[in-house]
């Protein structure tokens, strides 16, 4: 698709956004963070955040400006078990069925451990970087910009606004999007978004063919749900079982075998499991984008 073709198509593709955004809404069913692409703003002493970027649409080639990636972080007695879930290629993963296996069973403390061991959604995003006080050198450069359900929220709120005198806007469109301002407080000791807004719709620049030139330097975003960068459901297995302390002959039951007449599962071993949420940043406040991020440099040279 060329330039000139997606400017024609600017005004049918937020249909075709919404409809993404509702089975992201109503579903069916850890990459690198010194990868110099990446971009997030720099937070001052105090724990806040200023930054001002232009969301980008699809790349060259591509349907999407954004990229789904469900993942799992915490801690088991065997270390820490911070992988991308199986769940985003719609694939079966290890750590799901184990969290089913738990929750099913009927029993508190299991259905605790499956709630630390929960999956986390993290969406990647080409951005466009306006405005970057702590790192000024970021200004007119395209990153990647990961993030979590506190910014998803706000994209999809206006794409999918709530009331009749509002007006659906494609944020990701480069001549009727908007600016988003992101704001990060420190609330009760957590990162905080909720200030975090759009601006007016406005085109991104008055010359069309510098808007070309930044569309043109975006990266892909297909990588990220290649399954050739997913591990295989086995070796995932083997070190979910290591994690979890869980060893040939233990109580824990296969995952392919099927329930006993209907008997709940009753494990025998239930290892205790450090959630992802440290002291820095981690609440249902917080972005996932950070929470994983800090977890996987924890995790580094396990």
């Amino acid at each position: 698709m060329s330039f000139s073709d997606m400017k024609q198509r600017s005004k049918t593709n937020l249909a075709s956004l919404i409809k993404e955004t509702e089975k992201i809404s109503n579903p069916n069913s850890g990459f690198n963070d010194t990868d110099d692409r990446f971009w997030r703003p720099e937070l001052d002493k105090s724990g806040n955040g200023y930054a001002i970027v232009r969301f980008l649409p699809a790349p060259e080639g591509e349907d999407l400006p954004w990229a789904r990636i469900w993942n799992h972080g915490f801690q088991g007695p065997g270390g820490w078990y911070i992988e991308n879930s199986l769940t985003t290629l719609g694939q079966k993963d290890p750590v799901s069925e184990h969290n089913s296996q738990l929750w099913n069973s009927g029993i508190e403390a299991n259905k605790e451990i499956a709630r630390k061991q929960k999956r986390r959604l993290t969406y990647v995003s080409n951005v466009y970087v306006l405005k970057d006080p702590a790192n000024p050198q970021n200004e007119g450069q395209v990153r990647l910009y990961k993030f979590g359900k506190k910014i998803w929220d706000k994209l999809n709120d206006k794409m999918n606004p709530q009331f009749e005198d509002e007006t659906p806007v494609n944020p990701f469109d480069l001549w009727e999007g908007a600016n988003f301002k992101i704001k990060i407080r420190k609330v009760d000791g957590y990162s905080n978004y909720d200030k975090s807004e759009f601006e007016n719709a406005t085109p991104l620049d008055e010359d069309e063919a510098k808007m070309e030139e930044v569309w043109k330097t975006e990266y892909p975003l297909a990588e990220f749900t290649d399954p050739k960068n997913f591990k295989p459901y086995t070796e995932l297995k083997e070190k979910l079982d290591r994690v979890l302390g869980i060893t040939t002959g233990s109580a824990e039951r296969d995952n392919d075998a099927p329930f006993d007449g209907g008997k709940p599962f009753t494990p025998q071993f239930t290892p205790q499991v450090t959630p992802v949420t440290p002291d820095t940043a981690v609440t249902a406040e917080t972005d996932t984008s950070e929470e994983f991020s800090y977890f996987s440099k924890l995790a580094e040279g396990n």
